[in-house]
């Protein structure tokens, strides 16, 4: 896996080892009797019983044998079986368990709570009752591992129909138990890695867990805590599928020296700069002004492990942390992979297929393609980031926006970064839609003189993207505003800023114009109420 960026090399000198890894990854198991009409199906033919007769008898008894198989199991191995209601911190309570009794492999403990899940009823019907679904109060149990493989690993129960099941992995576990077998040097610390005396080979050990044996790893844990699968439910496989990956790039600093003030800056440039579309590009899709979701940016700094930045797309977002003032971590989240496209092959109802790019799937044979855009997501997103600065004055690059530009023999006057026609026309040629295609100078007027409904302007607008030939004539106010923009452009084109798209109208920005007007608008954003009043 490629992992140079802008980023790595601009603060190649603070950073000593780079890692990107899987962080908690979340699998389901969903049983053939997830849906009502499947339950039916296997209560009428396969257990041919009443369907009241499953409800009031079979199942408690289903429910009270898997909780009576994990308390025989638990005195059978002399391990801790726990029967808690309310909120709890189960994984504390594991490791607590685990530093305590000093386990090293199988089973470390079984907790037993009572949670709302996802069930069925019986109702009424005309010809005869039939399954709905309904959340069910309920026992659930919560069985802890030590595996050789896989570190600490916990494995959720549902003791009521549908008996779904669900598996909690991590990555960095993983790895240390990877490079522990391997001899490499290291230290993990609450999942993160404080110390990698080799990352290029931990890096490629990282990128082997997405091509892991998935199925045959958790169909081995789903019949080890649930009887049911090797009697009543024999003829019942799960079905397993990615509910929840997260996918973390760790950047570990040479001292906590280094990251201190790198990382403040990081926080205010990704809180106050980062627009929804600068998001959307970073998750990998293209911004759609008809979306109806949650867009968000959230800054959290009453964190026990310290502050955070989260974007979020809803249910997909990007996380930026520190751990432990040692390692810079970014990380996707990915919890609806629909919203990235692979090239994959799409099986149609009619029995034909057809290669394209599709929605990403939720098959754990797609965590390989979880891993590939996770890791451009967090590259994305580093790149932007190098933008900032190491904790240096920006005084002197700020200064190319005042000082005039002379061009044979004629002066183009600079930019004041304290005024605020000036830095709207700097977020206006750095607008998330100009990126891949460039902008025109009707879209730097429209976004800073916005045309009325009526006005000529926007029906111009609307000709353009019909794309009629016949061009009404423009007003004495367009000419003059056209021209004004067209002088603007010719100011940051001067100063290297903006590049002419051979034979075309549209404009780009270059590296050097984003760097210095994303600057600039980030130390108006700060400061603003103090720059407004000097303007």
């Amino acid at each position: 896996m490629n992992t140079v960026c802008r980023f790595l090399v601009k603060f190649s000198s603070l950073i000593v080892a780079t890692l990107h890894c899987f962080d908690r990854v979340l699998f389901k198991g969903h049983l053939p009797l997830a849906r009502a009409t499947e339950l039916e199906r296997f209560v009428d033919y396969f257990l041919g019983v009443r369907r009241s007769h499953f409800m009031k008898v079979l199942a408690p008894q289903y429910s009270d044998s898997l909780v009576a198989y994990a308390q025989r199991w638990a005195r059978k191995t002399n391990r801790t079986f726990l029967y808690r209601a309310g909120s709890f911190r189960k994984d504390q309570w594991a490791e607590k368990i685990l530093r305590e009794q000093r386990i090293d492999r199988g089973l470390v403990g079984i907790l037993c709570t009572m949670e709302t899940c996802n069930s069925f009823s019986l109702e009424y019907a005309k010809q005869r009752p039939r399954f709905v679904s309904k959340p069910r109060r309920q026992r659930v149990l919560y069985y802890y591992f030590l595996d050789e493989q896989l570190g600490l690993i916990h494995v959720r129960l549902q003791t009521w129909a549908p008996f779904t099941l669900q598996v909690c992995v991590n990555g960095h576990d993983w790895l240390a138990q990877q490079m522990a077998r391997l001899h490499m040097g290291f230290v993990l610390q609450r999942n993160a890695f404080t110390q990698l005396d080799e990352p290029v080979k931990a890096q490629r050990q990282a990128d082997r867990f997405a091509t892991l044996d998935w199925t045959k790893i958790l169909n081995r844990y789903a019949r080890l805590v649930n009887p049911l699968l090797r009697k009543q439910l024999a003829c019942q496989q799960p079905n397993w599928y990615v509910d929840q990956a997260e996918f973390a790039t760790d950047l570990l600093f040479s001292s906590r020296a280094a990251l201190s003030g790198l990382y403040q800056k990081l926080l205010q440039f990704a809180a106050l700069t980062f627009t929804p579309k600068d998001i959307y590009g970073f998750l990998g899709r293209k911004y759609n002004r008809c979306f109806n979701g949650e867009l968000q940016t959230e800054t959290k700094t009453d964190r026990h492990l310290g502050t955070r930045v989260k974007h979020r797309i809803k249910r997909n977002w990007l996380k930026m942390y520190d751990k432990f003032g040692l390692v810079l971590r970014i990380e996707t989240v990915i919890n609806c992979p629909k919203d990235f496209a692979v090239r994959r092959t799409c099986y149609h109802r009619d029995g034909t297929t057809s290669q394209g790019y599709f929605p990403m799937r939720k098959n754990v044979a797609s965590l390989v393609h979880y891993q590939e855009h996770a890791y451009a997501c967090n590259r994305r997103y580093l790149d932007a980031l190098a933008i900032v600065d190491d904790p240096t004055p920006a005084y002197q690059k700020l200064r190319q926006l005042t000082e005039p530009k002379k061009v044979q023999g004629r002066s183009f006057a600079g930019f004041n970064p304290a005024r605020r026609e000036d830095v709207r026309a700097f977020a206006a040629v750095l607008d998330g839609d100009a990126i891949a295609r460039g902008f025109r100078n009707q879209d730097i007027r429209n976004t800073l003189f916005p045309p009325a409904p009526n006005s000529p302007d926007s029906i111009a607008t609307s000709t353009t993207k019909t794309r009629q030939k016949t061009r009404r004539p423009q007003s004495a106010e367009q000419r003059r505003r056209s021209a004004a923009i067209g002088r603007l452009l010719k100011r940051m084109h001067h100063r290297h800023w903006l590049a002419k798209i051979p034979r075309t109208r549209r404009w780009r920005v270059t590296e050097a114009g984003r760097q210095l007007l994303s600057l600039a608008i980030k130390h108006y954003t700060q400061t603003w109420t103090n720059l407004a009043s000097l303007s």
